[in-house]
């Protein structure tokens, strides 16, 4: 059983409601394994991740809600979908909002601001990063629609589909 592998039941976290994410790519629900970035008012580190293959992942950047520069625009978002990114949660602002709804992926963000970032830190890569009262832990699955994000220590639409498979019902199919 793929739940007594975990040790028992999986751990899932909300995002806290506020401060509100908004949704601003071309999809609105995306999943994924995570890879995190922290960074202040700065892209290179963000840049350098969304170089990389995506493989489905979900990068989820910590920016420490700063609104005095966009870390994300038209040309890292185009770069992410290039490179097989399925979302980018940034606890900080974009840009180029009008071009981000156009492309392919899933972009969750605080707002928008007319400002690039700077590049002059560095930042950090695939550690745990905090906030909305969530710990974003590099390798764990985050689930994100119209109603929020969720993030686990398991892929529970793989638990799902294991469960349905075992008991012989249809993922999603109502007992009623």
């Amino acid at each position: 059983c793929a739940l007594a592998k975990l040790g028992g039941r999986p751990r899932v976290e909300a995002l806290a409601p506020l401060p509100r994410f908004y949704n601003f790519g071309g999809r609105t629900d995306f999943s994924g394994r995570i890879s995190t970035v922290q960074c202040f008012e700065n892209n290179l580190v963000v840049r350098a991740a969304l170089s990389e293959a995506g493989r489905g992942r979900v990068l989820v950047v910590d920016a420490a809600g700063s609104a005095r520069a966009a870390l994300l625009g038209d040309n890292l978002g185009a770069l992410a979908v290039s490179n097989g990114w399925a979302g980018i949660v940034l606890n900080g602002f974009v840009r180029d909002a009008a071009c981000l709804k156009e492309l392919p992926i899933g972009i969750k963000a605080l707002g928008t601001f007319p400002v690039k970032s700077g590049r002059r830190d560095w930042g950090i890569r695939d550690s745990a990063v905090n906030f909305g009262g969530v710990s974003f832990q590099p390798g764990d699955y985050i689930y994100s629609d119209e109603d929020g994000i969720l993030v686990a220590n398991a892929d529970l639409r793989g638990l799902a589909a294991a469960a349905a498979d075992s008991d012989g019902s249809t993922v999603g199919e109502d007992s009623a």
